[in-house]
């Protein structure tokens, strides 16, 4: 299967006190989603990698929708040039709008927000829970070998007998943008039904 995508929803940290290469690469993803005709679906901040994402992408014309929380606006966060910005109420609305907006989920390194959202995500793909079919790819771009440890302990569940076999590839990784994509544009999702509770 080869899937397109329209949109897809970049989770990563907030927090520009962080290595250089990690805001590198958030502005060059940007850039590459742009360019390939693809747009940005995010949590609407301009600051840290979520800035460097929205800058990139908006620098090289493509489209850049925001989400945010009103009490992150209300903190002076937001991102004041993007394409469209979504104001919500809380994360709960947040986090599903961005889902609904999306064809696909990409996470660059962050912190307790982005694996949350990976993790949601990634349940939702497992059940087939999406607002909108089919069921969307999960992926993570290994910047710097920052998910290294992830995929380990995801492997270690799998081998424990906690992820069955047919989810293993909902969430794939790439050291690259381009390997990423390819791999989520190829990936051969289960569908509910075709696995036991």
């Amino acid at each position: 299967m080869t899937r397109s995508f329209k949109r897809l929803a970049v989770y990563c940290g907030s927090s520009g006190s962080v290595h250089a290469d990690y805001l590198t690469t958030a502005r060059a993803v940007g850039v590459g989603l742009a360019e390939r005709g693809i747009g940005v679906v995010y949590g609407g901040g301009r600051l840290g990698l979520m800035g460097a994402v929205a800058d990139g992408a908006l620098s090289a014309g493509g489209e850049v929708l925001g989400v945010i929380t009103d009490k992150l606006v209300g903190l002076e966060a937001a991102h004041a040039g993007l394409s469209l910005q979504q104001v919500v109420r809380n994360m709960h609305e947040r986090k599903a709008r961005m889902a609904e907006l999306a064809d696909g989920f990409i996470a660059l390194p962050g912190g307790l927000g982005t694996l949350e959202e990976v993790f949601e995500v990634a349940t939702w793909t497992q059940l087939n829970d999406h607002a909108t079919t089919p069921v969307k790819p999960v992926g993570l771009l290994d910047v710097r070998g920052y998910w290294s440890h992830l995929l380990a302990f995801l492997a270690h569940a799998g081998d424990e007998g906690f992820i069955r076999p047919p989810h293993r590839a909902i969430i794939q990784t790439g050291a690259s943008l381009d390997e990423l994509l390819a791999k989520m544009q190829a990936v051969d999702l289960p569908l509910l039904g075709s696995w036991h509770l």
